[in-house]
């Protein structure tokens, strides 16, 4: 109990600061990832416990049951009828982003805003992405499909050059995916912190403060859901790019040729 409470403190207190910047040291980022993920077991464990139930009467099961909807229709619809075996690392992802957002309105730091933690998350991200590009179209498959058309002669050149190009994109998504969450959720902090400041007066020889950020707390609880549901989307776009080849295959014959639509007699 006595190292719990000489670690809470580390949950709120701030290193150094480095000019305006305030970084949360090592152990506040362990403790406020830890919430997180308990957070995220807790969740999951009370809607597990209702499944039982031929009819969901537990509230949290029930929610579970309309994310898993939200996540299944999401995936199917952007990444097509294969989409659904993606399923857990989609819901991992929202699941993780979403919490972590979330407890971002509660406390002065969270995990999204720490520009290490999303980085860390993309590169996951995009390593899965070409481990599905792989495994659906096999390693030469999956690198064959980043230099673009066949091209012969002369134009090989522009095959060289695509390839780099492609190459370049594919390590950007790492860069924007973590850039794009570490901007709203960091920027979001920054400007409730500005916003306090200005409400900090002094009067009958006191120092008063007026939270004026609060009134922003609307728009970061939709900032909470919206980057959760872009990070998701983002990364069902990127699968669906390495295996959507699989949906021109459900159009074929077994011979290859389209199948041919029968009329309909009535």
């Amino acid at each position: 109990m006595n190292e719990a409470l000489q670690l809470a403190p580390a949950l709120l207190a701030a290193a150094e600061p480095s000019g305006n910047e305030k970084v949360v040291g090592f152990w506040g980022y362990l403790i406020v990832v830890g919430l997180v993920l308990i957070a995220m077991w807790g969740a999951l464990g009370l809607a597990r416990s209702g499944m039982k139930d031929r009819v969901f009467k537990n509230p949290w099961t029930g929610r579970a049951e309309q994310l898993y909807l939200f996540i299944e229709n999401f995936a199917m619809g952007v990444i097509g009828p294969h989409g659904r075996k993606y399923i857990p690392m989609l819901m991992t992802f929202w699941l993780f982003i979403f919490l972590s957002n979330l407890i971002g309105l509660f406390l002065p730091y969270a995990p999204t805003g720490d520009l290490s933690s999303n980085l860390g998350m993309s590169i996951v991200a995009i390593f899965y992405v070409q481990y599905e590009g792989v495994r659906t179209n096999g390693l030469f498959g999956h690198v064959k499909h980043f230099a673009g058309p066949k091209l012969t002669g002369l134009l090989v050149l522009v095959t060289g050059m695509i390839f780099i190009i492609e190459i370049i994109s594919e390590a950007m998504k790492m860069v924007s995916l973590s850039l794009r969450l570490y901007g709203n959720i960091h920027g979001g902090h920054e400007v409730v912190t500005n916003l306090n400041k200005l409400g900090v007066f002094h009067a009958a020889g006191h120092e008063w403060a007026v939270p004026i950020g609060a009134v922003l707390l609307p728009i970061k609880l939709l900032t909470v859901i919206v980057q959760a549901l872009v990070f998701t989307l983002l990364l069902c776009v990127y699968i669906g790019l390495v295996t959507s080849h699989d949906e021109s295959h459900d159009s074929e014959g077994t011979d290859g040729t389209p199948h041919m639509l029968e009329p309909v007699h009535v």
